[in-house]
């Protein structure tokens, strides 16, 4: 077997410092990551709650933005980033069409991997846990708070099918927004037939925090039939 090509960028000898152990790191915390941290019911809640305000302080990126692992029917893992839209004692929320690859992913193993990926504050979040469809009125009170372009492109798009080019796609869009009385129109986008949202109901919810030599801080809580376990893991 031929050896892989060299890359230009030498990703080996690429290095990111984290914070020193005694002082504070970019993440502001002099403290280490504890799992005394770890509080509530569910005891993940009230601390993603306050990491994700600070990042949204610190004006992260979207700071709701999450990477979403499924399982295809054919066993292979897929990964992709989507906006979180809501977090609570009942899980983690996010919207998008039953029909694409994520929902086909879901149909067949309903269980997905959530990580919110706060680097510049050296701080992760990830979640796993069981997924459910939310009810349709909490769909549609989500979808009448999407802009109405949104809406537009979401009612015209056969989400992750393919399509000639980007000017067929366009075309598309147009044809929707002209059906519905145009962009900036008043008659009402109906939700599409194969859309909606799910629900991550988080039965294991790890915090990541980076500290100096890659002696990383890291504590999970885990569901079992006799309620949460909270501990620290090895980085």
């Amino acid at each position: 077997m031929e050896p892989p090509t060299e890359h230009p960028i030498d990703l080996a000898a690429m290095r990111v410092g984290y914070g020193a152990a005694d002082t504070a790191g970019a993440d502001g915390v002099a403290q280490h990551l504890d799992p005394a941290w770890l509080t509530g019911d569910p005891p993940w809640l009230d601390l993603f709650g306050r990491w994700l305000t600070e990042a949204m302080a610190a004006k992260i990126p979207e700071p709701n933005a999450m990477v979403v692992g499924t399982v295809a029917p054919s066993g292979r893992p897929s990964t992709r980033t989507v906006l979180c839209k809501g977090a609570s004692a009942s899980g983690i929320t996010f919207f998008t069409g039953y029909e694409s690859a994520k929902g086909l992913a879901l149909a067949a193993n309903p269980f997905a991997s959530l990580t919110f990926p706060w680097i510049a504050l050296e701080r992760q979040v990830h979640f796993r846990g069981r997924v459910r469809k939310v009810d349709a009125e909490v769909t549609q009170a989500y979808w009448e708070s999407r802009p109405r372009g949104s809406q537009i492109s979401a009612f015209s798009s056969a989400q992750s099918q393919p399509i000639a080019d980007r000017a067929e796609l366009e075309a598309v869009a147009a044809r929707t927004a002209q059906r519905f009385g145009g962009v900036a129109g008043d008659e009402p986008i109906p939700v599409p037939p194969n859309w909606g949202g799910y629900v991550v109901d988080v039965d294991y919810a790890e915090f990541w925090q980076g500290r100096a030599d890659r002696l990383h801080n890291r504590v999970r809580a885990v569901r079992g039939s006799d309620g949460w376990t909270i501990d620290r893991l090895q980085p």
